[in-house]
């Protein structure tokens, strides 16, 4: 389980992330939406370019970049496990059954209060899991 501070930082930066992509013109669906299996960080809809999609967002918080960005964590399993949260939550979901989807990675380091964001669209695709 989580200590308090983690789950505090976690909330900060996913905070930021999400006001960082309704800047970009992303509307928020759900954030921290948990199964058994695997959590959402972040739902967000995405009609600001050519076609629209929904978003699954994975934040990921680092100190520093002493053993890479926030995307080197999210390893082949991570991923096997957001694709499942996220084929759940469409099954839940259905009015977003027929939607273009894709997974984003939204890279956090320093400060939690003031986070230094890189957002990685397209960060990988459910076939390559």
């Amino acid at each position: 389980m989580p200590s308090a501070d983690t789950r505090d930082t976690g909330a900060a930066v996913e905070a930021a992330a999400c006001a960082h992509l309704k800047r970009a013109g992303l509307r928020e669906i759900a954030r921290n939406v948990g199964y058994r299996f695997g959590e959402l960080d972040l739902v967000m809809w995405d009609a600001t370019g050519r076609s629209e999609a929904l978003v699954f967002v994975e934040v990921r918080h680092r100190h520093d970049d002493a053993f890479g960005g926030g995307a080197v964590s999210v390893t082949p399993a991570k991923r096997r496990r957001l694709v499942r949260a996220a084929q759940a939550f469409l099954q839940s979901h259905p009015r977003y059954a027929d939607a273009s989807c894709r997974f984003d990675v939204v890279e956090a380091s320093g400060d939690a209060g003031a986070p230094r964001l890189n957002w990685l669209r397209d960060a990988f695709r459910a076939d390559d899991c």
